[in-house]
């Protein structure tokens, strides 16, 4: 039986190596990584080729089952295929191994607990942000101009005839941002 590894971390920020050194401490022969990438979105590289290079009696390892995937419905897809061809699944970190009955079952009711989690946790950001719009709050990035910098600015672009790039550099916007707001401002 083969080992193949699996890591993802969602954001560049974030760092692969734990993932990884728990990996090769489960004597993973291969350990395939996504950088950077969703677990909601399964077409991710690195586990399509991990995917690809398991053979009938191997198993995919992951340190944590959420970086296999987000969606309960994509986690249980993934581990029947695995199933169908011949092959298992473990979780390092919630010592799940579906190459047994016991660990089938545990793999189901955890990710069915993740889920769980991530709509309680969705639902609760929901009501925040609807909490803080009926306090008068703003959701949101800031805004990439006040708006005496959009006024000037069409002064600039519409009276003045100065080129937007020009005038997006003035406010250290890209063009298109300044293109955007001035519509969005529709200043008469």
């Amino acid at each position: 039986m083969k080992l193949v590894g699996y890591a993802r971390v969602s954001t560049v920020e974030q760092n692969l190596d734990l993932q990884v050194a728990a990996l090769k401490a489960a004597e993973c022969s291969e350990i395939f990584t996504d950088h950077g990438l969703s677990g909601a979105d399964f077409q991710r590289p690195g586990l399509r080729k991990a995917l690809r290079q398991l053979k009938v009696g191997d198993m995919l390892v992951v340190w944590r089952l959420d970086r296999l995937g987000r969606s309960l419905v994509d986690l249980i897809t993934t581990v029947n295929g695995l199933s169908r061809r011949g092959c298992d699944f473990r979780s390092l970190t919630e010592s799940i191994d579906t190459s047994s009955s016991s660990g089938r079952l545990v793999f189901h009711m955890m990710a069915a607990m993740a889920e769980f989690e991530r709509a309680i946790i969705s639902e609760r950001t929901k009501a925040g942000m609807a909490a803080a719009r009926a306090r008068g709050s703003r959701i949101g990035r800031r805004p990439a101009m006040t708006d005496a910098q959009t006024c000037a600015a069409w002064r600039a672009v519409e009276i003045d005839l100065e080129p937007i790039s020009e005038v997006a550099a003035r406010y250290e916007v890209h063009p298109k941002t300044l293109a955007r707001v001035l519509r969005e401002a529709r200043i008469d």
